[in-house]
Order: structure tokens, then C-alpha cells, then sequence
């Protein structure tokens, strides 16, 4: 209901024939250009704030360029920096844009390797400063490094605080750009150890250069690099000699997928995406493994290899329930199995009377849940009529047989996306009135006073959407009960891996449990919660503890959907109202592999998350004391 925003998307190309095959074969020699902008177009779902794409040119001369980038802020960003590439290339002849010697010798971003970058920010922090990739200049091709990933680091400051005992100076206090410095901190090393190596045999000049970008190896580097991080990260890199990489966290938190054949190797956050691209089958591309990296050298051989032993898997649960498309085919069978097993949950809610409800959605991403919601009542309704059948105790007459047949699930579009409406007025009354018609829905699509209506989302979590639009407008068909399903569980903690969802306060099952406390006169739990908490601060992170998990340690999942409810009913709603979620067990009957589930469970995978959330608890308690004073 409430559009989450995720960091990021990720797209990385390595050309393994020279651009003179590509036009003889496609008929261009943009042909990892062209791939380049399908695939980032595939994922703008990941990312709408920015784009950015890097390009390296192999075998230029001194005095030419060879790395080449453009980035670009806004929702159209992706469009931008293609049109200013190919702008570049307006005024050539049809002759000269037809000849890959020409491209290759002569014209911007006509390379053999591809970077491109669409962003989310999670953090607070916005402008083309931020703007993936990151690009770090050296006059040795080799010690020259372009990166940008799909990350969020739980543990910056202590990054920072090994650089900086290195000598190195950061201008920019972000993960990214810490990352930059710490990865080319390690590509230097490596470069000066082949020198070393080279002089050592007695080479000189464009031999040495020769030499180290040969023989350089970027598991080295990242082996090195990687040590100390700590969260959801899936970072990719070009180096100006040529060499690229990408590697996943150790837990598998972020989403990779590649392949490779004789002409190509392609890396994305997406499997459709690379299907789409290279028209393949779900089975012809793999899944980079946890703490795995794919690396390509110079001469374009490619390898995998295992920079950190894999952790405990906890690959996100949202990228499932939410944020990859659905287009995927393992998604969208999770996606219908977790509406499909809400079947039970639900009849409770509506008493059983199916035939008197009326099934929807909220669009657009919950549809396909929707989907496996009225299979799984479909197949309720046949074993009903089945039982019905056989109850009988003589032979049908067909009116009768008709009657019982005739029973099916309503399955309507009640709930439309409206066109974007901006809310830009500040007067508060106003504004509210403009939030309730972002959703609009379909007049007589079930019968006043006597249908219950079902909606299904993919998630709630801070209600704000809820109460302002959806149920005031679902209200305005006079159900008599609206039953608000979320095919998620409830979302009680903070993410700290890539995802907008970083403060205590803005969840609505966090302030339902404060609620409760405070209706039980147990609001000392707060204190307690804190105070333990408060303690840990100063400890190694991976002695902390999640004590926030004692706040919701009272109540069960139905008392806090219907504290929820009280939130988020206002008082000119006649409809009674109940919210119906899905189990943690539900999720992982759906999505098997998928078991990162800490916005849920509070079970964070990395150390660094247990630490953010607690903080998170301090901050928001000292916010609520401030503000009290």
C-alpha cells in the first residue's frame, strides 16, 4: 500500500569478442550498449531516483580515453543518460556509426565493459553526489576503479575507521564512496606488489604496465577488501585495465544472477531481466552464491570464486514478497502460495460466508497473491460442493444439482490505482482529502450491507495509506465488513540491508504494541527495554542483543491487528474492520530458500543489524523524552 523504496539495481556487461563480431552478427557494434539499456530499463522497479552506467574501452593508447561515465537524478534518469551518450554520436556519417574499428578507436562508451546502476536511496541522502557508479582516477590504467552496488552497510564507522588508520582521507561520508576508497585502497597494493614482482625481473616501461595488468588478480583485492564489511551487499566493479567483478554478501541477503556463454557475460539483481535480455530459459542462468564473486580478468576469462564462507543464508524475504518482479518464475509461485494459504485465517474473518463476499486486491503488486487467494478459495468452494453432493440422500433433481453448482468465488477489480496525485498543498485538512483519492474503486462492483469485502496487499506498514485512502474509499461501497489481508507478516523491526524502513516510529504494528502497553499500564516494559538496551552501547557488536523483541513479547499477532484496526479506522467508517496477516510460518511454507525474515521475527543475519535496531529503540525513546520535556 505504502510504495517501499529499495537500493538498488544492478547491471554489469563483459563483451568476450572484439565489437567487430557483434555488428557482423547483430548488425551493430553497440550491441553490450543496447543490452545495457534493456536490462536497466527491466529493472526500473529497483530504483527511481537515479541511474548511472560506466563503460571501459580495452586496448586504447595513452592519451585516449578509456573510462567513460554518465549519471543522471529523477525517474527518467535511465532515458537521460542514454540519449546523452548517443548524442555523442549524432553528427557521425552512416558509414563511420557502421565500422567497430572506427567505434572502438574513435567513440565514447564503445567498449567491452558495461556497468550500469539504478538507485534507491535508504539513507537520507540524495543529489548526483550520490549517484551510482563512483569512479576513482589514477594515471595507471590499472589502478583506476569504477563501482556502484545494491547495498546498505550496517557498520560504516568502523570501515571508515580502518581506512583512515591507513592514511587514507574519505571526502565523502557515505558507504559507497568508503567502499571506493577502501576496494582501491587494495587494487593499489595489488598493483604495486606486481610491480615489484616486474622490476624484480628486470622489465621496464610499457612492460611493467604490460606485466601488472596481465597478472593482476582482483580476488586479491576483493578478498582483502571485503573483510570487514558488514550487511546486504551486492557490489560490482571495473578497473581501467579491463578486470570486472561483482560479489554478494556472505549471507546471501542481496540478490544476484549471471551468465555466460562464448559471446557475453551478464550480471544482474534480476533473473527475468537477463531472460528477457538474452531470450533464455529460468534454467540457463545461475544464482551467485553467498559470499561468492564472478570475476573476469583482461583477456576475458571468467572464474568464480569464494571470497568469504558463506554465513547463515538469509536472503531477503521482500525481494519475494515485494520488490523483484513477478515475471520471475520461482516469484510467482511464492507470490500465489502466499495468498493461497491465508484461506483459513480469512473464513474466520468472514464467518465462512463465501458466498457472500466479494475477493480484490490493491493494486498493482499484490495481484498475483490475489491470484493464489481465490485458487486456494476456489478449491474450498469444489470440496463444498463436493461434501454437499454426497450429503444427499437421494437423487439430485438438476434444479437442485444447478443450486449447488451454480456456488462460485467472487472475484472482483473493486480498488483502482488512480492517476498520481500531487499533494502539494500544505493545509492539512486539504491535503488529507487529495491522499484519500490517490485509490479510487468500481461503484456496485458488490451488494451494499450484505457482501463482505477482501482485499489482499503485500504488505502494511505504516498504516498511513490505510487510513487516509484505502479504507475510506472501500468504505464508500458499504460492505458490511472490509477484511484487509496482508500476504506478509506483520513488519515490526527496521531494515538496515536496502530497504526505506530504518525507524522505530514508523511502523504501525510497533506503535500498536506501545498502544497496548500503555491500555495494560505496562509502559515500564518501554523503560526496561531501554535501559537494557542503552547497556550494550559500547559493546562489540556481536555480543549485542535484540531486546526490542520484549516489546511485542505481551501480545499476540491478533491483539495487535486489532489495536491496528482502532489506529486506523476513523470515525466517519461504518464498515466494521478487521486486518488479517500472514504467519512467519506461512512465509517460509511459501518461500523456502528466502529465509531473511528480521523485519518480521527481529532475527537479524549480521551482527551490525542487531546493533541498528537497538539504537533505533534508544533513539526513538530519547525522541519521545525530548519531546515530553
Amino acid at each position: 500500500m505504502e510504495p517501499l523504496k529499495h537500493e538498488c539495481g544492478v547491471v554489469m556487461i563483459r563483451l568476450l569478442k572484439p565489437l567487430e563480431y557483434y555488428q557482423q552478427k547483430y548488425g551493430t557494434w553497440m550491441y553490450g550498449l543496447n543490452k545495457l539499456y534493456l536490462m536497466m530499463e527491466k529493472q526500473h522497479n529497483r530504483g527511481q531516483e537515479g541511474a548511472g552506467m560506466a563503460c571501459v574501452k580495452l586496448e586504447a593508447n595513452p592519451g585516449e580515453e578509456y573510462m567513460f561515465r554518465e549519471k543522471a537524478l529523477g525517474s527518467g534518469a535511465i532515458t537521460e543518460i542514454f540519449s546523452n551518450v548517443h548524442a555523442q554520436y549524432k553528427d557521425l556519417t552512416p558509414q563511420q556509426l557502421t565500422d567497430a574499428d572506427y567505434a572502438k578507436k574513435c567513440l565514447p562508451f564503445a567498449g567491452e565493459l558495461y556497468m550500469g546502476h539504478l538507485r534507491y536511496s535508504t539513507t537520507g541522502k540524495s543529489g548526483l553526489t550520490y549517484v551510482h557508479p563512483f569512479l576513482r582516477r589514477n594515471n595507471w590504467r590499472a589502478k583506476n576503479l569504477c563501482l556502484c552496488g545494491n547495498f546498505n552497510m550496517t557498520n560504516v564507522d568502523e570501515v571508515f575507521a580502518d581506512i583512515t588508520a591507513k592514511g587514507q582521507h574519505p571526502r565523502i561520508y557515505s558507504d559507497t564512496y568508503i567502499m571506493l576508497e577502501q576496494v582501491g585502497h587494495r587494487l593499489d597494493r595489488e598493483s604495486e606488489r606486481l610491480y615489484a614482482q616486474a622490476t624484480a625481473k628486470g622489465l621496464e616501461g610499457m612492460d611493467i604496465t604490460r606485466y601488472i595488468e596481465d597478472n593482476i588478480d582482483l580476488t586479491n583485492v576483493v578478498r582483502s577488501a571485503s573483510a570487514l564489511w558488514d550487511g546486504g551487499y551486492v557490489v560490482c566493479g571495473l578497473t581501467g585495465s579491463g578486470e570486472c567483478f561483482s560479489m554478494r554478501d556472505p549471507w546471501g541477503i542481496r540478490p544476484a544472477f549471471w551468465y555466460k556463454d562464448d559471446e557475453v557475460m551478464v550480471l544482474a539483481s534480476e533473473r527475468p531481466v537477463i531472460q528477457t535480455a538474452l531470450d533464455l530459459e529460468a534454467d540457463q542462468i545461475n544464482e551467485l552464491n553467498p559470499g561468492q564473486a564472478i570475476l573476469v580478468n583482461k583477456r576475458g576469462e571468467v572464474k568464480l570464486s569464494q571470497i568469504i564462507e558463506p554465513k547463515n543464508p538469509k536472503p531477503c524475504a521482500f525481494e519475494r514478497i515485494y520488490f523483484s518482479r513477478g515475471s520471475d518464475r520461482d516469484i510467482y509461485k511464492e507470490r500465489k502460495a502466499l495468498g493461497r494459504q491465508l484461506l483459513q485465517p480469512i473464513l474466520e474473518a468472514i464467518d465462512g460466508d463465501v458466498d457472500n463476499t466479494v475477493f480484490s486486491f490493491i493494486p498493482n503488486t499484490a495481484e498475483v497473491a490475489y491470484y493464489g487467494m481465490l485458487e486456494g478459495f476456489k478449491e474450498y468452494m469444489n470440496e463444498q460442493k463436493i461434501k454437499e453432493i454426497e450429503s444427499l440422500d437421494h437423487k439430485p433433481t438438476h434444479e437442485e444439482l444447478a443450486k449447488i453448482m451454480n456456488r462460485y468465488v467472487r472475484g472482483e477489480k473493486v480498488a483502482i490505482k488512480d492517476i498520481k496525485l500531487r499533494t502539494f498543498i500544505a493545509e492539512g485538512n486539504t491535503r488529507n482529502d487529495l491522499a484519500a483519492h490517490v485509490y479510487d474503486i468500481t461503484y456496485g462492483s458488490l451488494r451494499a450491507g450484505i457482501d463482505n469485502l477482501v482485499v489482499i496487499d503485500d504488505s502494511i506498514v505504516r498504516g498511513t495509506t490505510l487510513r487516509e485512502s484505502i479504507i475510506r474509499i472501500l468504505d464508500r461501497l458499504h460492505p458490511k465488513k472490509i477484511v484487509i489481508v496482508s500476504s506478509s507478516p506483520q513488519i515490526r523491526y527496521p531494515d538496515y540491508y536496502g530497504i526505506d524502513m530504518s525507524k522505530m516510529s514508523e511502523f504501525i504494528a510497533f506503535k500498536a504494541a506501545v498502544e497496548l502497553l500503555k491500555d495494560r499500564h505496562q509502559e515500564n516494559l518501554i523503560t526496561e527495554v531501554y535501559d537494557k538496551c542503552k547497556a550494550q552501547v559500547g559493546l562489540p557488536k556481536e555480543q549485542m542483543v535484540n531486546y526490542v523483541k520484549e516489546i511485542y513479547s505481551p501480545f499476540t499477532d491478533k491483539d495487535i491487528s486489532r489495536k491496528m484496526v482502532e489506529m486506523l479506522k476513523a470515525p466517519e467508517v461504518k464498515s466494521d474492520i478487521e486486518i488479517v496477516y500472514q504467519t512467519i510460518d506461512g512465509l517460509h511454507k511459501a518461500c523456502p530458500k528466502h529465509t531473511g525474515d528480521w523485519y518480521f521475527s527481529g532475527d537479524y543475519p549480521t551482527p551490525g543489524g542487531v546493533r541498528m535496531v537497538n539504537q533505533a529503540f534508544i533513539n526513538y525513546v530519547e525522541q519521545i523524552y525530548n519531546k515530553q520535556k
